[in-house]
């Protein structure tokens, strides 16, 4: 699949954003503004912002998370390169996993699609794992009309 694809139809796209490093607020405040301005793409509702703890065996402070619900023609992998540019123009450097990070934006789920590449599954595979992504992604739920 090239990343210029896109879908017949508008699909629903749920988007984890989190930070640790730097100015936590104004780095999910970027993440929301660059997301609306994508092509093809709505950003149609967020979450409350919450504070959690980090997880993997890598110490550093606790994260600013929340969640946006997308209503795109984008294709999932071309969501997935335009989330990695938003993320690099917030200073993200990808030194280690699970690390600190400036800003990370995970696709969570992408309508009802399964997708399983190197670059990117769906739904995303730590979504049992963490609460707090099933807390906004029931808070985000009623807008999917």
């Amino acid at each position: 699949m090239n990343g210029t694809e896109r879908t017949r139809v508008p699909e629903w796209a749920f988007v984890a954003l989190g930070s640790n490093l730097g100015d936590r607020r104004a780095a999910l405040a970027l993440a929301r503004a660059h997301l609306a301005e994508l092509p093809d793409t709505e950003l149609v509702a967020e979450s409350g912002v919450e504070e959690t703890e980090p997880l993997g065996p890598v110490e550093q402070g606790p994260f600013l998370n929340q969640m946006v619900l997308l209503r795109t023609s984008l294709a999932p992998h071309r969501l997935l390169h335009h989330c990695r540019q938003i993320e690099r123009d917030a200073g993200r450097v990808r030194r280690e996993r699970w690390g600190p990070r400036t800003l990370d934006l995970d696709i969570v789920r992408f309508g009802e699609r399964t997708v399983d590449t190197p670059e990117l599954r769906l739904p995303h595979p730590e979504l049992p794992n963490r609460p707090f992504w099933q807390s906004e992604l029931d808070e985000l739920a009623p807008h999917v009309v």
